[in-house]
C-alpha cells in the first residue's frame, strides 16, 4: 500500500503523519490512543499540557505492549512444554526400548 498524509485530532490540536497501514489500522491505533488519553478521565485536560498527556499516553500503551509480550512469552514456554512431554509419551509407546 502506498504511504498518504493521515490527518486527526486530539486535545483539540490537528496531527498529521504518513502511513501505508489500511484506514482500519490507523482508526484502530488512534482509538487506542484516544481511549488510553480520554476513556479514562485521569488526566485534567487543564492541567497537563497535550504534548505530556500524549507521551504518558504513549508508555501506557508501551508498558501494555510489554505485559503483553511476556504474557505471551509465558504462554509460548508453557506450550512447548507440554508440546515436549506428548513428544516424550508419543515416543514411550510408539518405541518401547526408551
Amino acid at each position: 500500500m502506498q504511504e498518504r498524509l493521515v490527518h486527526f485530532t486530539l486535545f483539540g490540536q490537528e496531527f498529521t503523519f504518513y502511513s501505508d497501514a489500511t484506514d482500519e489500522d490507523v482508526d484502530a491505533v488512534i482509538a487506542l490512543l484516544r481511549n488510553e488519553l480520554e476513556g479514562n478521565g485521569t488526566f485534567s485536560k487543564s492541567s497537563i499540557p497535550s504534548s505530556k498527556m500524549l507521551v504518558l499516553g504513549c508508555l501506557r500503551i508501551a508498558a501494555k505492549l510489554i505485559q503483553a509480550q511476556r504474557e505471551h512469552d509465558r504462554y509460548c514456554q508453557s506450550h512447548e512444554k507440554a508440546i515436549a512431554k506428548l513428544i516424550d509419551k508419543i515416543s514411550s509407546i510408539t518405541d518401547p526400548q526408551i
